[in-house]
């Protein structure tokens, strides 16, 4: 179908101002927070109901369209990049939180629902929504499930993998499937795992059920410094060994530090190397003693200073230091390229040390801030893109960073998605029998290819053409695959 004809056909049924096609409409839509990638789509909609997004679909399905799903465009791998000769489907129309269930422990809300509004509803419950990540404020709960998300406190209350029960999902054909129950189990194959983490390629969410959690009586938070980000790394390993599970565990390094505390004055320590926040929660006694605990482990791991937050204001403040570490890179640098790795906890010095001999090696500056408790690295490769030349180093950086995860047992990906930026490191990280599982499972929801095309698994074309590039360590990759 020819693009005036795709438009007068989802005119008939959607507004004229839900179908944008005349390219200053569609440059906001150009890129999702990867912005050094970007690329227009044929066109946007901006369907209101479930209804509307069904209509849409069937009509590329029928006409072999490629869609791309759209929530808040805050994704950080490309996931929401636009197809050239395809349709973006934007949901944040749909922004309706549906039912709040204080009994069941439940909220029922549409994809474009921004993630803080769940917990700001259920608050006058004494609820809330765990999963948190640090674009909160701003990211879709249906872009949550497309990417897995985490954020600060998962280490203790899960993805959103773990926080949701229920979705209701259509597929390129405009079908309707329910996966999953709002009970504690489900019969059958573990589809909603499946679906959490496919990045738009399998279907298109309409509708999610979250768990909630009553708000615990107590939070307390520490914050230590180090003057070496080794022990630092060290001290979260034994953190853990202790047997504790601190509701949050995050890291900053000394450019993070202080590029944070020109921007939101949080009170970092700014003489340390690294800062480690660590947080309890629970009942009153149990935090007391945990604190005490964990204090205790800092001291001896080499902790120089170990202040814990004086009232609620003062741990909010803490955390808002470490949710403002993206925005504060952007004062410190005309750019800056966001890695996402995931590594073991135990390895968490080595590949610390590591990068920081890349950084060197590269010659670029790496702002180092992630999720310490379970090992998901965030680092924030500073360069500028009007310097001919940095764009392409930051890239080369932060893949081998991405391949340095693999090598100590990790993945390329914690919570932004594979997208397109790490579609090379995909290769890596699967075996070519792996990655036609997950090739099948795409043609078993998707056989035509049209759900966000050219995302998160590489084609085998792509990878044998790495390995026949690519030699690491003397070895070629990927000995099983024929070059061409």
């Amino acid at each position: 179908m020819k693009r005036k004809q795709l438009i007068s056909a989802f005119l008939q049924f959607l507004p004229e101002e839900a179908v944008l096609y005349e390219a200053e409409e569609l440059r906001p839509y150009e890129c999702d927070a990867l912005s050094a990638y970007r690329q227009l789509p044929m066109l946007v909609v901006l369907p209101r109901t479930e209804a509307e997004i069904i209509r849409i679909l069937q009509i590329c399905h029928t006409e072999r369209v490629p869609v791309v799903a759209r929530g808040s465009g805050t994704g950080l791998s490309g996931g929401a990049q636009p197809h050239a000769e395809g349709v973006l489907l934007s949901l944040a129309k749909l922004n309706r939180i549906l039912e709040i269930d204080p009994l069941a422990c439940t909220a029922r809300v549409q994809p474009g629902v921004r993630n803080l509004a769940i917990s700001e509803a259920a608050a006058p419950y004494g609820m809330y929504y765990a999963p948190d990540p640090s674009s909160q404020i701003a990211c879709s709960i249906g872009g949550n499930v497309a990417e897995n998300s985490g954020g600060v406190h998962c280490l203790k209350y899960g993805l959103t993998v773990h926080n949701i029960l229920r979705l209701r999902v259509l597929t390129i054909a405009g079908e309707v499937l329910e996966i999953g129950l709002e009970a504690l189990d489900s019969p059958g194959f573990d589809l909603l795992a499946l679906m959490t983490g496919s990045e738009g390629m399998l279907g298109i969410v309409t509708e999610i059920t979250v768990k909630l959690l009553p708000k615990p009586e107590t939070v307390q938070l520490v914050m230590a410094v180090f003057n070496d980000i080794s022990l630092a790394g060290e001290a979260v390993a034994n953190v853990i060994r202790a047997g504790i599970i601190p509701a949050g565990m995050e890291m900053m390094d000394k450019l993070t530090i202080h590029a944070v505390e020109d921007f939101v004055h949080a009170g970092y320590d700014l003489e340390g190397a690294a800062i480690l926040l660590c947080e309890s929660d629970g009942m009153a006694e149990e935090v007391t003693s945990e604190i005490e605990q964990i204090q205790t482990i800092l001291q001896v791991s080499g902790a120089i200073r170990i202040r814990v937050a004086r009232d609620e204001a003062e741990r909010q403040l803490f955390w808002a230091g470490r949710k403002a570490a993206f925005p504060a890179a952007g004062r410190v640098s005309p750019d800056y390229y966001c890695m996402d790795g995931t590594i073991p906890r135990k390895h968490l010095a080595r590949v610390l040390e590591q990068i920081e001999q890349l950084s060197t090696e590269y010659n670029l500056r790496c702002m180092n801030v992630f999720h310490a408790g379970d090992g998901n690295l965030h680092p924030l490769i500073l360069y500028d893109a009007n310097q001919p030349g940095e764009l392409a180093k930051a890239e080369a950086f932060g893949a081998r960073i991405l391949e340095i995860c693999i090598e100590f047992g990790g993945s390329v990906t914690g919570e932004h998605g594979v997208g397109i930026e790490k579609l090379n490191q995909m290769c890596l990280q699967f075996s070519d029998a792996e990655r036609d599982v997950f090739h099948a499972i795409k043609a078993a929801f998707d056989p035509q290819v049209l759900l966000n095309p050219g995302k998160a698994i590489p084609e085998l074309h792509r990878c044998a053409e790495l390995g026949a590039m690519h030699v690491h360590r003397g070895a070629e990759k990927f000995p099983d695959i024929p070059r061409f």
